[in-house]
């Protein structure tokens, strides 16, 4: 049941002065790939959150629409800019639904029960305290790339016309908390540590866990935008540390680690072990192809090889995709994959859920697939194909060379007719593993990554990347020499 609170109108913002519907340049560095993201008072301002809900509000009234809702997470930068972008949303005449302090997902989940023609999620996700940024949706889609370049130039256009508005607050948590619930399908009694990091999931998770199965134990649960306990970035080790000592201590089953807003989502089994992003997804196609033999299961292109080959070998379809939470969205939507997820924790169900990126759901199914394989998780995780891999190994590089940098190895690796896939950046073939360099879309470095089975196939996979990229005269960090 979705509750109204209060109902008002946008008079509310009429502190925000009227200069303000002239035209406005966007910074071109918070434009970025998935999302507007930026530094608080030095590149993303209030001026800036109202002039995006201005050209945000125009693009949806272009093609007919009329309704956003709008949610922000615990920064403390938060509530500010959520005010100007609803301003801005309302000043052109767009009817806003605000759901407040929320995890971005419950925005997602908003826009789809409330059937909006668009979202705004106010958040900077894992990113540092001082950072904050935008997450759009469009017409149940995500809007990245080319639309979020055009909602800049729309900006500084100053092409605005006043109109009249509706603004009302509405707290969509219960109708949350039961559709988690209607997915439950756990007839044991698990017991769990979930560890929300003072992120944006805390309040919710307060909210849904009494009503779950089994014994249920929460740390790090008030939100706060200085993030006191550790950073929310689950794909760290050294933030799981709490977790894990929690697991241990109290002899846990598993537990649950969420990012900042609440889309990404890490998994500790019961002996302290970080199951990864791969792993969950080989765990979870396992079960998904029992009901659905051939279903396409999407993983991004930093994902093992042992997942593609594991899908494939249980009767799947798998398909390697490009890095990026709005990307892989995207692709969902025009191959009817059912699952898919990212090395980062970004887990996509479109079986029966609506296709996004949604922590505490992808939790609940988690905990559906490990209580209903009759085994510890630490013995599904060890019953997984072993291989060896390197963390992410970021290179330094300036944005104008990055990309040019990618097309210089691609022409390398032609020429020398090694097996490659270029689908995200250049992912090669070679020693029976792989390596893998891609142009980050959200900071200035190139990103590699190496494969293999076994600690003498890594190091030569390591080294056919250094002379590769030594003949390319990509630039490398010293400790990677």
């Amino acid at each position: 049941m979705v509750t109204t609170h209060t109902s008002q109108s946008a008079e509310r913002f009429a502190e925000i002065p009227e200069a303000f519907i002239n035209p406005h340049k966007l910074s071109s560095t918070i434009l970025r790939e998935y999302d507007i993201r930026g530094t608080v008072g030095k590149d993303l301002s209030r001026e800036d959150a109202y002039a995006i809900g201005l050209s945000f509000g125009y693009l949806v009234k272009e093609v007919g629409g009329f309704h956003v809702c709008v949610g922000r997470d615990g920064r403390h930068s938060s509530p500010a800019l959520s005010k100007a972008l609803i301003a801005g949303l309302t000043q052109v005449g767009i009817t806003v639904t605000d759901i407040g302090l929320c995890p971005t997902p419950m925005v997602y989940f908003a826009d789809r029960a409330l059937n909006t023609h668009g979202a705004i999620m106010v958040t900077g996700s894992h990113n540092p305290p001082d950072q904050n940024g935008f997450k759009m949706v469009w017409q149940h889609k995500p809007f990245f790339g080319k639309q979020i370049q055009r909602l800049g130039a729309v900006a500084a256009s100053g092409i605005f016309h006043k109109s009249l508005s509706k603004l009302e607050s509405l707290d969509i948590s219960q109708a949350y908390c039961y559709r988690m619930l209607e997915s439950c399908k756990i007839l044991k009694e698990p017991k769990v540590a979930w560890d929300p990091g003072n992120g944006a999931a805390g309040e919710i998770l307060e909210k849904l866990l009494p009503l779950l199965p089994g014994e249920h134990i929460l740390i790090n649960a008030k939100i706060d935008g200085d993030f006191p306990s550790h950073h929310p970035d689950p794909t760290v080790p050294e933030n799981l540390e709490q977790l894990t000592q929690k697991i241990l201590e109290n002899n846990c089953d598993y537990g649950f680690a969420f990012d900042g807003d609440g889309d990404r989502v890490g998994v500790v089994d019961n002996k302290g072990q970080i199951l990864w992003g791969d792993q969950l997804l080989a765990l979870l196609a396992e079960e998904l192809l029992e009901s659905s033999p051939g279903a396409t299961i999407i993983a991004d292109v930093k994902a093992s090889q042992v997942l593609f080959d594991h899908v494939e070998a249980k009767g799947g379809n798998p398909l390697m995709w490009k890095t990026g939470h709005s990307l892989i969205k995207n692709k969902i939507t025009s191959t009817g994959a059912l699952l898919a997820g990212e090395m980062s924790g970004h887990i996509f169900f479109a079986d029966s859920y609506y296709g996004f990126d949604d922590a505490i759901y992808a939790a609940i199914r988690l905990m559906n697939c490990f209580e209903s394989r009759g085994k510890r998780v630490s013995e599904l995780r060890d019953g997984l194909p072993k291989v060896l891999n390197t963390p992410e190994l970021r290179f330094p590089c300036e944005e104008d060379q990055k990309f040019g940098f990618i097309e210089r190895i691609k022409a390398y690796v032609e020429k020398k007719r090694f097996e490659y896939s270029d689908v995200d950046g250049v992912r090669v073939k070679c020693h029976d593993g792989w390596w893998l360099l891609r142009a980050s879309n959200t900071q200035a470095v190139l990103v590699a990554r190496c494969e293999a089975p076994d600690e003498k196939r890594l190091e030569l996979v390591k080294n056919h990347l250094r002379t590769s990229l030594r003949k390319c005269e990509i630039p490398m960090p010293p400790d990677f020499h």
